[in-house]
């Protein structure tokens, strides 16, 4: 998080790497139903993941979501795949697992110049078609990656002109750092769309084709002569498609409940480990994501924390925000790298995915569930920040009677003053928006309601049509 507005560079811009000049980020203004079957709107605070039931029903005409979130999860989904070398388990929680090796290829990491054999595996989805076609895809994973193990995903898009995009790598990936570093993949382009860091765009949003079906490829590497495996249960991604504006349609308020959410400060590490990022100052992304691991009963083991100075106040933001740092793009604010962090605790599984309006985190918040919203703004476009920003993560955790949003805000002074309340048109707004104004009066991006959501792996039924009615299953 950048505490005043400036060009844009990677130190400054953990989320949504504002002022790219091919990158277009999109927003949603449509309202989506309520959760099915949800009660009236709760006044009272809530307390923990089991929160009453949400907002009143919406309107009987829901306008299309601008935005489609496919994942694959279950058992028959893994099998419906091309498999080379994969195999589909069952179980509590089904996944996909490195079986019998396809072929075993040198690999050298960027990072460390470091060339090693890996011994591989692949899985190919099914096309999904989208819903909507979109200019811009995102993908996301959840995996275990022990020791000796790592994967990569890629996204090949087929446009609205019946060609293809080619296969894209949207991320090389390992819950560790020791084996691979991290890494998105720079450089990647046909001339007709681009990949920023974590995100596929259409060059040019306004002419340009739009991308109408996709199929994800993982695969997955070991050690040769090993048994070891990686384990994937969720893969999917989010396309979107909707129309650039400044300014975004006014929601009506719907619920009054607070979540209660442990508080993180970033600004308690600035200066702690550099080579994250240039340290705290910079760390809103991992901060805010430990806050909801928690809140879900994730925690870290004396263990896990034993490689951070003791001298430091909460190690496990320390270490967040080392796990989930991105070799290439430098910093801790890479969107999946963040879901695939939270879902490497015990029974926790992440996405990253657009909402379309405060109407959607009502509805979350009435199931327990806390989201993470990426935005950007100057300092007086948001009353009581106390800072402006070109990209910055917090934690919502909820709405006061009056429809203001209350966020646990890591760019606070100590940990005791992350609760703020923000107002509702002012926080909409920023969000949701696609283009703004920075410091310097000229245009730039904004990120169109990209979110984060974390959820329980087996989540109860009033947390699956409240994840359902925003468009992720």
């Amino acid at each position: 998080m950048s505490r005043a507005e400036q060009p844009s560079s990677r130190a400054d811009r953990l989320s949504d790497r504002t002022d790219q000049p091919s990158r277009r980020s999109l927003l949603a203004a449509a309202v989506v139903a309520a959760v099915a079957g949800g009660a009236a709107p709760a006044t009272a605070e809530a307390a923990g993941p089991a929160g009453p039931a949400g907002p009143a029903a919406a309107p009987d005409v829901v306008p299309a979501r601008p935005v489609d979130h496919h994942s694959w999860t279950t058992y028959t989904d893994w099998r419906s795949g091309t498999a080379v070398g994969t195999r589909a388990v069952a179980g509590v929680r089904p996944g996909l697992v490195l079986a019998t090796p396809a072929g075993t290829t040198d690999h050298t990491d960027p990072h460390t110049g470091t060339t090693a054999a890996w011994e591989y595996a692949t899985w190919t989805s099914p096309v999904h078609r989208l819903a909507v076609p979109a200019t811009e895809a995102i993908a996301s994973w959840n995996a275990s990656t022990p020791a000796g193990t790592w994967l990569q995903i890629e996204l090949k898009a087929a446009y609205s002109d019946g060609t293809d995009t080619p296969w894209y790598v949207m991320g090389r990936w390992a819950s560790g750092d020791q084996d691979i570093k991290r890494t998105s993949v720079d450089d990647q382009t046909d001339g007709r769309s681009t990949v920023w860091t974590d995100t596929l765009a259409v060059d040019d949003a306004a002419t340009g084709p739009r991308l109408t079906s996709y199929r994800l490829r993982l695969t997955l590497y070991r050690r040769p002569g090993t048994k070891l495996t990686p384990t994937v249960w969720r893969v999917g991604a989010m396309g979107s498609d909707v129309p650039d504006r400044f300014t975004v349609p006014a929601s009506v308020p719907g619920l009054a409940q607070e979540l209660v959410v442990p508080r993180y400060s970033q600004e308690i590490h600035a200066g702690q480990y550099p080579e994250y990022d240039n340290g705290g100052e910079a760390w809103c992304s991992p901060t805010s994501s430990q806050m909801i691991i928690e809140y879900w009963g994730g925690r870290l083991t004396p263990g896990q924390l034993a490689w951070v100075d003791p001298a430091y106040a909460d190690p496990q933001v320390c270490h967040a925000a080392r796990y989930t740092f991105d070799h290439q793009y430098k910093g801790c604010g890479n969107w999946p790298f963040n879901a695939a962090y939270a879902a490497t605790f015990k029974d926790l599984q992440g996405v990253v995915t657009r909402l379309t309006s405060l109407t959607d985190l009502e509805t979350l918040i009435a199931a327990g569930i806390p989201a993470i919203t990426s935005q950007s703004f100057l300092k007086e476009e948001l009353t009581g920040a106390g800072y402006g920003t070109s990209g910055h993560l917090m934690t919502v955790i909820g709405f006061t009677a009056d429809g203001d949003v209350i966020a646990n805000d890591p760019a606070s002074p100590s940990n005791e003053a992350v609760r703020r309340v923000y107002r509702r048109r002012e926080f909409e707004n920023i969000w949701l928006r696609t283009k703004r104004y920075n410091a310097s009066g000229k245009v730039a991006s904004g990120t169109g309601g990209v979110c984060y959501l974390y959820f329980p792996a087996r989540p109860s039924p009033l947390q699956r049509r409240a994840l359902a009615a925003v468009g992720v299953r």
